[in-house]
């Protein structure tokens, strides 16, 4: 009898060292992946300085676009958590769509060697915050379906893992935008 309460006392205690360990591993993960997506979106931070001067160069009755490009990069920076920073990069994105579009007024700029590596970097560096977002929400999704599955759900909060991760999400009013039918004009 007294067997049979070891062996069962050893099997709870290595099921939830499984857990656990599992459970950590998925956190760290998800800290990880949030730290790449920070890391993407401080490389970009970085060079709209570099951008902005060499629109400013061409464009200097614009300054409106250059205080609002540097007020959303600034909230960016200053965003914490997926909900915030998702919010303020949308703000971020509407702001550079302004200044591209009054690069798109300036031929001459367009065709600037330095505004065109600038252009590239930045599009490759909007492809890396993508991948990272959605490496982050694959992380977040598996840790919070761990967390709820059985009989995981049973030990988490007594484990130290008791809410869920968020998921780096686009706000509501960018979702409003993503179902309205895209208007295409030749």
């Amino acid at each position: 009898m007294l067997t049979i309460i070891i062996v069962v006392v050893v099997l709870v205690v290595i099921v939830l060292a499984f857990i656990y360990n599992g459970l950590v591993r998925l956190n760290v993960r998800s800290n990880e992946a949030w730290s790449d997506i920070t890391v993407q979106l401080k490389r970009r931070s970085d060079l709209i300085p570099n951008l902005v001067e060499t629109v400013k160069g061409y464009a200097t009755h614009e300054k409106s676009v250059f205080e609002d490009v540097t007020k959303a990069r600034s909230a960016v920076l200053a965003a914490n958590g997926p909900a915030e920073t998702a919010k303020a990069d949308n703000q971020f994105q509407q702001t550079m769509k302004s200044l591209f579009a009054v690069a798109e007024a300036y031929p001459q700029l367009r065709a600037s060697e330095n505004f065109q590596k600038l252009q590239d970097e930045l599009t490759d560096t909007e492809d890396k915050i993508q991948a990272s977002r959605r490496f982050y929400n694959g992380v977040v999704r598996d840790f919070n379906t761990r967390r709820k599955v059985f009989p995981t759900n049973i030990f988490a909060n007594m484990l130290g893992f008791k809410q869920d991760k968020e998921f780096f999400d686009v706000d509501a009013a960018e979702q409003a935008k993503i179902d309205e039918p895209v208007d295409v004009k030749f």
